[in-house]
């Protein structure tokens, strides 16, 4: 069933321990490591998931660390639909999602527009909230329903994604 609730201030903190134990068993082959999605967006209504985007030294050296985030719980799901990316996905003991690692390699343009979008919707919370609003509405429309969820988001993120790596471009420069 798709969930989506308040914000968490504890998401972050949350964010921050498992990005702690990634960098720890991936040493250097994880550049950096970001809190992306709903959950890094304050005042923003989310599915209570962590999304992680892993910027690694390149997909070869990651997928060859892929059995370390299996040891630590993560089942590794490949590209999952998306060229260029490694997908690992981490639930509880009840068979919740609690985490998803979306892994590219440093600085490609999948990396630019997830944090570009997470910052754009940082600093224009009222959007967030709309954001959060929609994805409350799809999430009652469609509760068992991934990919019209998914689809009834499409639209707002590409569009508002376009403004936000506009809106990043001079902040790239400083």
């Amino acid at each position: 069933m798709i969930r989506v609730v308040a914000h968490d201030p504890a998401w972050p903190v949350r964010f921050e321990a498992e990005a702690g134990r990634i960098a720890q068993a991936l040493g250097e082959v994880a550049v950096r490591i970001h809190h992306i999605g709903s959950t890094a967006i304050p005042q923003t209504k989310a599915k209570p998931i962590i999304d992680i985007l892993l910027e690694a030294t390149s997909l070869e050296a990651l997928d060859q660390h892929a059995p370390i985030l299996e040891a630590m719980g993560y089942e590794a799901k490949g590209e999952f639909g998306i060229p260029g990316r490694r997908y690992f996905r981490l639930n509880d003991s009840d068979g919740t999602r609690t985490h998803q690692i979306h892994a590219f390699e440093a600085g490609t343009p999948n990396v630019v527009r997830h944090v570009a979008f997470r910052d754009y919707m940082r600093a224009h919370l009222s959007l967030a909230e709309e954001y959060g609003a929609l994805k409350e509405r799809l999430a009652i429309a469609h509760p068992h329903d991934m990919a019209a969820y998914m689809d009834g988001k499409d639209a707002f993120v590409k569009e508002h994604e376009r403004h936000a790596l506009l809106w990043a471009i001079p902040r790239r420069a400083q």
